[in-house]
């Protein structure tokens, strides 16, 4: 069996999960504790991918990625070539599907930080930045790991947007979902099972991590 669509998947899965990563962290906890003209909005841009069909995200992106567009065309000449139907495109299309997965975990998590925490840390000689990084990051974590694992779950299992974006082109952008539905088409079943396991075995875990990460342990009343 062709072991490609599991690498491209698991490569697309790690650079999406380490790009967004620092993205997510910094907007979870501007929406989280900012009070700002056009938050709400924020919030919606947001949770847009989460509500768009994936082929109508993909099919905007893909006219704004398009050569012929003028975001494609200094992305091109940036990564120096056309980002549609190439690894970078389909990277890219993937960070965006994934920021309400990213990021509605991490900014549940910092909202659950109590605001005295901070001042007491701010009062004890620490700089926003020690607060940040001593304070803020290690009390948010599960919320971080949750929303980790939500999206690189999520961009093993993503179809529409990776169609539309990287044509689902055997070993430069044909992922793991891609490679299913064309075994599908070609009624070799057996292989298709196989793909279809692991991309259940993925979804599993990842709600597994998910749920032991977010659990609050009980305190025993007096």
């Amino acid at each position: 069996m062709d072991s490609t669509p599991y690498i491209l998947s698991l490569k697309l899965a790690f650079w999406t999960c380490v790009l967004i990563l620092p993205l997510a962290i910094l907007t979870g906890r501007a929406l989280a504790w900012g009070r700002f003209r056009g938050k709400s909005l924020c919030e919606a841009a947001v949770m847009l991918p989460l509500v768009l069909p994936p082929t109508v995200l993909g099919y905007y992106l893909l006219v704004t990625l398009s050569p012929n567009s003028a975001v494609g065309a200094f992305a091109a000449n940036l990564f120096g070539g056309p980002l549609v139907f190439s690894f970078s495109g389909i990277l890219v299309a993937s960070l965006i599907a994934n920021l309400p997965f990213a990021i509605q975990p991490m900014q549940r998590a910092f909202e659950a930080i109590p605001g005295n925490v901070r001042e007491a840390a701010w009062v004890s000689g620490l700089s926003n930045w020690q607060t940040f990084r001593r304070i803020e990051l290690p009390l948010a974590w599960p919320g971080i790991v949750s929303g980790l694992a939500l999206t690189f779950a999520h961009t093993l299992g993503e179809f529409g947007v990776i169609l539309m974006i990287g044509g689902n082109i055997p070993g430069r952008t044909q992922t793991l979902a891609l490679a299913l539905y064309d075994r599908v088409q070609a009624f070799r079943y057996d292989e298709a099972g196989i793909m279809a396991l692991v991309l259940l075995s993925t979804s599993f875990l990842a709600v597994a991590v998910v749920h032991m990460t977010t659990r609050r342990p009980v305190v025993p009343h007096a």
